[in-house]
């Protein structure tokens, strides 16, 4: 089989760790990976080039596929988001976030089988801002119908293909009227139309997180809009043990990124205590991505990196952070052993 391209983006602060900790596991598994690495980021800038280089885009629409790790963000001032900036170039519509809870590791809630699906292009994350007058500033909520639909469309088709039963859509349209009130429009318009074996529900913003962290075991696919999106991503992550435990994928019609979806830790780069599993989970959702059937090297690899990080939890092998003792190398080195059962 011929080897797949990708292009690797090692990321800032834990990134060049968890990332060399994820080959090193995709290898083991059989996946033949040709990887073509590019910067982004600070590390992007310690070269002399852009946060966020034009040969780095150029690469992925080449190619496709990415996995990224961690890029650092500066808070209320420096440059934009790499995440979306990325997003918004090469239209990385939807952005995936599978929520589920490992046994081993301890959370308040049991039976968490989510899948929370993001508007990733528009929202009050387009960017337009403006200074009115002194101390006065505007940030401009925008939403198409052309985007609605194709999020509405992409989360229904993938309930299909992935067997969920039912989308739920957060909004706050009782308040935003127009915006909200479109993106919930689209929505039940491609369920009557298109989708109408799939079940589907709208609930306020507010009262679904109350609902969420109530049981979040009513609610199967969430659909929001990007900046509700963004926020409710996060805490279902919590719901489960926190960001290093969830992966993170962001699709659009001809490229993807699959990426960690935690942050850089700068503070703990280098020491060999970063956890890798989300990263290497989102590698999992790459594969399954690149695979052309159900018994090809990548699915067979995903498969068999999936039942490894599932023993080595179960079988005590964890990370600091989860409560273990392992490192970054020791974490990835205990799946590669038990990648054949």
């Amino acid at each position: 089989m011929k080897k797949n391209k990708v292009v690797l983006i090692p990321g800032d602060g834990i990134g060049p760790e968890i990332t060399e900790a994820t080959k090193k596991v995709i290898s083991a598994a059989g996946a033949d990976i040709d990887w073509l690495e590019k910067k982004a980021g600070i590390a992007a800038i310690k070269e002399g080039k852009d946060v966020l280089p034009e040969d780095t885009l150029e690469a992925i629409e080449h190619y496709k596929i990415a996995l990224k790790g961690p890029c650092t963000t500066p808070v209320g001032k420096g440059f934009r988001s790499i995440n979306v900036q990325l997003r918004k170039k090469l239209d990385l519509y939807a952005a995936v976030r599978p929520v589920r809870n490992f046994p081993e590791i301890k959370s308040r809630f049991d039976n968490v089988d989510l899948v929370i699906v993001r508007e990733n292009t528009e929202g009050l994350y387009s960017g337009v801002e403006n200074e009115i007058t002194p101390g006065v500033v505007m940030s401009m909520k925008v939403a198409t119908r052309v985007a609605c639909t194709r999020i509405a469309r992409w989360s229904f088709r993938y309930a299909t293909i992935r067997n969920r039963k039912k989308i739920t859509v957060f909004h706050k349209a009782n308040i935003m009227k127009l915006t909200d009130g479109l993106f919930i429009e689209c929505a039940k318009e491609i369920h009557e139309t298109e989708y109408p074996n799939i079940e589907y529900e709208e609930v306020i913003i507010d009262a679904g997180c109350m609902k969420l962290v109530q049981d979040p075991s009513q609610f199967d696919i969430l659909l929001l809009e990007n900046l509700y999106g963004d926020v409710v991503s996060d805490l279902c992550a919590g719901l489960v043990g926190g960001l290093g435990v969830v992966p993170g994928a962001n699709i659009g019609e001809k490229q993807s990124v699959f990426e960690a979806v935690h942050g850089s830790a700068p503070d703990i780069a280098d020491q060999n205590t970063a956890n890798p599993l989300a990263l290497i989970m989102s590698a999992v959702m790459m594969l399954n991505h690149i695979s052309k059937s159900k018994n090809d090297e990548y699915k067979m690899a995903a498969n068999k990196i999936k039942q490894g990080y599932n023993q080595a939890l179960s079988d005590g092998k964890k990370t600091r952070d989860l409560g273990g003792e392992l490192g970054t190398d020791e974490f990835a080195q205990a799946i590669i052993e038990r990648l054949n059962g």
